[in-house]
């Protein structure tokens, strides 16, 4: 009994040991805690499943609390590229234009949007009276208010399209169907750019992605766009595959212009928010243009 029970532990120590040397491995090729990067990706999942299918106002509130941490990395990160976005009106306009959202639809987004602008470029003019300005050239008061407008298109009026989406009679199965498509677009390029990526897509703006690794984007959202349009949105096949390959290609660009704007800043995260994941942004930097694209084309087909 006492060798069978040693051999049992060595075995378990030698399976632990593979593990985490694996473990290491792709820690050290994607720079992720792999394991726990699964579990928050469940664990916001299963919130995402039950605001949009049991209560959709729940989504609003999910919408509310992702759209603040958002706008707040945001303008925290561009801070470490030395420009000035004040920070409280900022979150305050992205947590008002949710809701405004999702009660009077696209007019009330696209107002409460450029009333966010407009409050945001007001609050740093009267903020710059007070402070003087001893910035190097180019990172002055017009850049701050550019980069202030920027945040608000960006983070508040893509993230709307949601809301927007979502409110409509039907809309949360098409919000559901472009989140899982772009997931999926954003695993398989994930799985097959571990296993197969050789060839960098974009070196200069992201050398960890790779053209194996949009190959398997490219075929898990064909496929997830295909079924879901079968299966969710009544839709025929030839549909889903417009869908999937629209979604590729708008889940594909917010990735490199989310990894363009931290290597400007010269930053690896926009947070630490989610270990193993980064920051909230850096989750939605596929989901956000697509939410757009979504619903056009919820629009034209719904």
């Amino acid at each position: 009994m006492n060798a069978r029970k040693a051999d049992l532990e060595r075995q378990f120590e030698a399976g632990r040991a593979q593990f985490d040397q694996a473990q290491e491995k792709i820690k050290a090729r994607t720079g992720r805690n792999l394991i726990l990067a699964i579990l928050i990706g469940v664990a916001f999942g299963a919130a995402l499943l039950l605001s949009l299918l049991v209560v959709k106002q729940l989504f609003m509130l999910f919408a509310v609390v992702v759209a603040a941490f958002a706008t707040g990395e945001l303008v925290q990160a561009l801070r470490k590229g030395d420009i000035r976005v004040p920070i409280v009106p900022s979150v305050a306009a992205a947590v008002i234009a949710v809701p405004v959202s999702y009660f009077f639809g696209a007019a009330g987004q696209v107002i409460a949007v450029l009333g966010g602008i407009v409050l945001v470029t007001l609050w740093r003019l009267a903020s710059s009276g007070r402070h003087r300005d001893a910035r190097q050239p180019g990172r002055g008061l017009g850049l701050d208010l550019a980069a202030g407008a920027f945040v608000q298109g960006y983070v508040t009026f893509l993230a709307t399209f949601t809301v927007v989406l979502t409110a409509a009679d039907g809309g949360e199965w098409w919000t559901l169907a472009f989140i899982v498509t772009a997931v999926a677009a954003d695993t398989g390029a994930y799985a097959f750019g571990l296993m197969f990526g050789k060839h960098p897509m974009a070196p200069v703006i992201s050398p960890k992605k790779t053209w194996e690794g949009f190959a398997g984007a490219a075929g898990t959202s064909l496929v997830a766009g295909v079924l879901l349009a079968l299966f969710m949105l009544d839709q025929p096949w030839w549909f889903g595959l417009l869908f999937g390959a629209a979604i590729l290609a708008s889940a594909t660009i917010g990735d490199l212009i989310e990894s363009l704007i931290k290597r400007d800043l010269g930053i690896k995260d926009m947070s630490s928010w989610l270990p193993g994941h980064g920051g909230f942004l850096d989750r939605l930097d596929s989901i956000l243009p697509s939410a757009a694209v979504a619903f056009v084309a919820f629009s034209i087909f719904g």
